[in-house]
């Protein structure tokens, strides 16, 4: 998994696979979701980010058990 914020245009990515987009739909107003050949999740892009998300340049992972 990747997550990538870019300051230049304001958009949080949130890469879940590295497979192939065969389709993109904005699932709400400002998130985009990019399906693979299966129709799986592949990738979340938040638009106006900063907007959103509390503090898009940092970030906090946790994994639960």
């Amino acid at each position: 998994m990747k997550i990538r914020y870019d300051v230049g245009t304001d958009s949080l990515t949130i890469t879940l696979s590295d497979k192939q987009i065969r389709e993109s739909d904005e699932i709400r107003p400002g998130v985009i979701a990019d399906f693979g050949p299966n129709g799986a999740v592949v990738r979340l892009e938040i638009l106006n980010a900063s907007t959103v998300v509390d503090n898009a340049r940092e970030m906090q992972f946790a994994v639960g058990a």
